[in-house]
């Protein structure tokens, strides 16, 4: 698609986030920095939350370790169009891994909206369920409708096959909700969920 014909979604961006987080009670979620660590904190806070603070494109690498370490676990990645951009070989790693538990959500406004709003690539022509088919993801989906988190969560809590879904959401404001920073916290606490020591 051209820059010119680009339309942003229709989705708001934070009901989405509850919808699909509260339809996916069990699921151990990565969040990637900024907007989908605050839709997910004010959606629903919980011990098998990593929030993602200062780490712009590893939110998809670090959730392939997670779903590695835990096979009997579904790994969910919320993040955003900018974040998932700066970590794109994080889908070819994934592709050749051919994990059955890791789902990534890209929440989708066309815009760097943590850095003043800039124009991201997918509002420039960048699709990223088509990268996502490239890197062999097991399934794909374009998300334009808000009821769309019900096919997610059916992906996430059957950890049948890995996947990207492609979230078009609107490029609104949002209150800020913020997760905690302490990153000694948020790991431990997220190790505590797993029955593992702190350290």
């Amino acid at each position: 698609m051209s820059q010119e014909h680009y339309q942003h979604g229709q989705i708001d961006r934070r009901e989405f986030v509850k919808d699909l987080v509260l339809a996916c009670p069990d699921a151990l979620i990565v969040t990637g920095l900024g907007s989908p660590s605050y839709d997910v904190f004010a959606a629903a806070d919980r011990p098998g939350n990593f929030y993602l603070w200062g780490a712009m494109g590893g939110a998809a690498a670090l959730a392939l370790g997670v779903a590695i370490a835990q096979p009997h676990k579904s790994v969910l990645v919320i993040t955003g169009d900018g974040e998932q951009l700066m970590g794109l070989g994080s889908l070819a790693s994934i592709g050749a891994q051919k994990l059955k538990n890791l789902s990534i959500v890209v929440l989708d406004n066309g815009h760097y909206g943590e850095t003043g709003m800039q124009r991201s690539h997918t509002s420039l022509g960048t699709d990223l369920t088509a990268v996502a088919k490239a890197c062999h993801l097991d399934w794909t989906l374009s998300v334009k409708e808000s009821s769309g988190f019900q096919e997610i969560a059916k992906h996430v809590n059957a950890r049948a096959g890995c996947g990207l879904a492609n979230v078009f959401i609107t490029a609104g404001e949002y209150p800020k909700i913020l997760p905690p920073r302490d990153g000694a916290y948020i790991k431990n606490r997220f190790r505590d969920a797993l029955g593992l020591k702190p350290f």
